[in-house]
């Protein structure tokens, strides 16, 4: 009998832990036996957890969830897409070979409304990005058609405007009060099935170096996030958002699905980007003025350094904000706002977060020695007209280089437009070349382009890249 009922025991066991029961005997099978104290049985009926053990509710993140999932959306894009084929547009070719002149893309995501009244709904860039119809489907089963606000590829946020009323909005949380070990939640429409909730906790905050993204500060988690997550909203366990999940990390791709290493930007960031874009249709950035190099084992030496970190000062811009504090050539950045700069790219990446009327504290080293220096910083220049800059580049317009392309190595100006029949068309200057060089000095950005022509420059030569291949493009 006391056999039968220690069998009936293992059973009732077995099947209200499932997965974990097998899982422990593994683990029992590899140590010895040891005698325990009996504990009685938790009664299960119907096959549920109980609603309390012991007097003690059981935990449930099913309250909160209520409030939250109506504030995600689902995001659907579609985009008319040309069809190449090897004999162009050859008109016969197609007609007999059956290939369409266009196709139309579609694509998932997600998408978080932070604001009811005005129907305001945050998303990732790359979710609707070069899209020509965007349809937000609603956790009601309400479709409607997106109106685009504005966006900001650099830092992966679009905003859109959707013309609905009873809408549900998540509250904004402070991101910055976020902890490694934090709960967290992430919602969104992962590879089109529907609305999905998963868990997980902060495993990292502040992250900057994933290759191929824009100015970075992400959240890391470990709650799941696949494709059609992009978008979607991470909150807290008080249904607050904390953050727009942008990224999986995946080296076998991201189909293979999650393995833990999920990104989200910052509901801070995401905020002041949307405050960009509804007041001006842009996002102003700051900039200290300075040219930086990474500091290498060869260079830390002779900075009086004792470890290769930070981002030494190459150049000081007449009139920037740097030159107006007080940092010089040859100074080493090794933290801003306390965090750690660890080479050029990071300093980089902190004044891309930055707004033009910040204020920032440096950890500077000076001949070796430590100094804080406090700066104000300016507002970075998105674009420049050639020909402010240079007659011969009259008729071309120059950007920033877009993040994506500086994590890929690059470092120079992208030529945005040429108008047709100008003095830069003349000279060959094509939309989408990046000038790498130029004779008229070195430059990295857009601000260190426009001082290097600040003096006559007698032969002006642009080293340019132009898709995969590069040359010498004389401006006359």
């Amino acid at each position: 009998m006391k056999t039968a009922t220690k069998t009936l025991l293992a059973l009732t066991a077995a099947a209200a832990f499932g997965g974990f029961a097998a899982t422990g005997l593994n683990l029992l099978l590899d140590q010895p036996a040891r005698a325990a104290a009996a504990t009685p049985a938790m009664p299960v009926a119907g096959g549920t957890l109980p609603a309390a053990v012991a007097g003690t509710p059981v935990p449930s993140l099913a309250p909160m969830l209520k409030r939250v999932l109506p504030g995600v959306v689902s995001v659907n894009t579609k985009q008319v897409v040309r069809v190449n084929t090897p004999f162009g547009d050859d008109p016969v070719f197609r007609r007999i070979f059956g290939i369409p002149a266009e196709r139309i893309a579609q694509s998932l995501g997600s998408g978080v409304i932070v604001d009811a009244q005005r129907g305001l709904v945050l998303t990732n860039n790359h979710v609707v990005e070069d899209a020509d119809e965007v349809q937000v489907t609603l956790a009601d089963g309400r479709s409607l058609k997106a109106q685009f606000v504005g966006n900001d590829p650099d830092t992966d946020i679009a905003l859109m405007r959707i013309p609905a009323q009873n809408l549900t909005a998540i509250p904004l949380a402070d991101s910055d009060k976020l902890q490694i070990g934090d709960f967290v939640v992430a919602i969104g429409n992962p590879f089109g099935v529907g609305q999905t909730v998963t868990s997980g906790i902060v495993s990292a905050v502040g992250r900057n170096n994933l290759p191929g993204a824009g100015y970075q500060n992400f959240i890391q988690t470990d709650a799941s996030i696949n494709p059609g997550n992009s978008g979607g909203a991470l909150v807290n366990l008080n249904g607050e958002l904390v953050g727009i999940n942008t990224a999986s990390f995946n080296p076998r791709g991201s189909m293979a699905g999650n393995i833990g290493l999920g990104f989200a930007i910052p509901s801070n960031l995401a905020h002041r980007v949307m405050n960009d874009l509804l007041a001006r249709g842009v996002v102003r950035r700051g900039t200290l003025g300075i040219d930086t190099q990474d500091v290498d084992a060869r260079l830390a030496p002779g900075l009086g350094l004792a470890e290769a970190r930070g981002a030494v000062v190459t150049r000081v811009f007449p009139g920037s904000a740097a030159g107006a504090a007080g940092l010089k050539v040859g100074d080493v950045v090794v933290a801003a706002n306390g965090q750690p700069i660890d080479n050029a790219e990071a300093l980089r990446n902190f004044q891309g977060l930055q707004a033009p009327d910040a204020t920032v504290v440096l950890d500077v080293r000076r001949d070796g020695k430590p100094l804080r220096i406090t700066s104000g910083l300016r507002e970075a220049p998105k674009a420049l007209d050639g020909g402010q800059l240079d007659p011969r580049l009259a008729g071309a317009r120059f950007a920033e280089l877009p993040e994506s392309l500086r994590r890929q190595g690059l470092a120079g100006v992208l030529v945005e437009q040429v108008q047709r029949g100008s003095r830069a068309a003349q000279n060959g200057l094509q939309p989408g070349d990046v000038v790498l060089a130029a004779s008229s000095g070195a430059f990295s950005d857009l601000t260190g382009f426009r001082a290097t022509l600040s003096a006559p420059v007698p032969q002006l030569v642009l080293r340019v890249l132009r898709g995969n291949a590069s040359g010498q493009l004389p401006m006359r």
